[in-house]
């Protein structure tokens, strides 16, 4: 006769399986990010993403913000979107990232990261006639990580800025343009986030700031950003990252397919060779919009 295993012997060997299962599962989990940068999210208090270059970048999109220009509401993805990212120095770490303020966050929060220790690089605007007024404050530091971290949170919890999505992750829209032709034009991938096509081109030569190299992922890669309008139509917005020599040739270039030229000064301090930040801003077809902007990144020493 066949041996039978008992009822009781089959739950034994389901619920270890299953405790294998997620022990497994739960491993791969804590792998996503490292555990030295564990004290980081603690003190930031959400979780970040890993970027190349072990570098930890957390996204805080102000979506309590109503913003919009003209008939076009801007989502948080496109021009909305607070973020901190930090990497590893040789004596410490280094903080650079872009708190998106109302007006009268601006004062308060300021206070807060200079009494922890945090250092502005600027403050300015991105856009030209939204409404209401939105403020760009830039931060560029090093020290602690966790200190660091801790001296962020605390500014950005003087502001609305909601808490990390608790909930799962909303089903995918279409996004109503053409990616594909959209990415061929500007010839690189793109990627969807949040319903925002978004582009991230770096520069060929090494960036430095203060002798240490910043990695792309820190904010000093050309970002382009594609929010759909409607019937074809895209709103864009981003900043070229240029050298002083590229700037009015892009300037001429964006100028010369309809995109407006919104913004032009500096993110950062100390940084080799000195660079400068240009925003724009258009509501046009997306495929003639691409087209502009690829000539106006082919101005630039962009990396292939």
């Amino acid at each position: 006769m066949t041996p039978r295993i008992s009822l009781l012997s089959e739950r034994s060997f389901v619920l270890s399986s299953l405790a294998g299962l997620l022990f497994s599962t739960c491993v791969w989990c804590a792998a996503q990010t490292p555990a030295e940068w564990k004290p980081v999210e603690d003190a930031m208090g959400r979780p970040g993403q890993m970027q190349p270059g072990n570098v930890i970048r957390f996204g805080m999109p102000r979506k309590d913000l109503y913003v919009t220009i003209g008939a076009v509401a801007i989502k948080a993805g496109l021009a909305l979107g607070s973020w901190a990212a930090f990497m590893h120095t040789e004596h410490g770490a280094m903080v650079m990232g872009d708190l998106v303020l109302t007006e009268d966050e601006v004062g308060p929060v300021m206070q807060k990261l200079q009494e922890g220790g945090i250092e502005i690089s600027a403050v300015h605007n991105h856009l030209i006639g939204e409404s209401p007024h939105v403020i760009y404050m830039h931060i560029s530091s090093h020290g602690d990580a966790t200190k660091m971290a801790h001296a962020v949170h605390d500014a950005v919890a003087l502001t609305k800025t909601p808490g990390p999505d608790a909930g799962a992750a909303a089903a995918a829209e279409p996004l109503g343009i053409d990616q594909k032709t959209i990415e061929d034009a500007l010839g690189r991938s793109g990627k969807v986030n949040g319903g925002i096509l978004q582009f991230s081109v770096p520069r060929g030569e090494s960036i430095t700031e203060n002798a240490m190299t910043v990695p792309p992922s820190m904010g000093v890669a050309t970002a382009i950003n594609f929010q759909p309008t409607g019937g074809g139509k895209a709103a864009i917005t981003g900043d070229f990252v240029l050298l002083g020599k590229e700037v009015n040739p892009v300037i001429k270039a964006l100028r010369g397919s309809g995109i407006e030229v919104t913004a032009l000064h500096s993110h950062m301090l100390m940084e080799e060779p000195r660079l400068f930040f240009m925003h724009f801003w258009a509501n046009d077809d997306a495929i003639k919009l691409a087209k502009g902007l690829r000539t106006a990144v082919d101005l630039t020493n962009a990396r292939k």
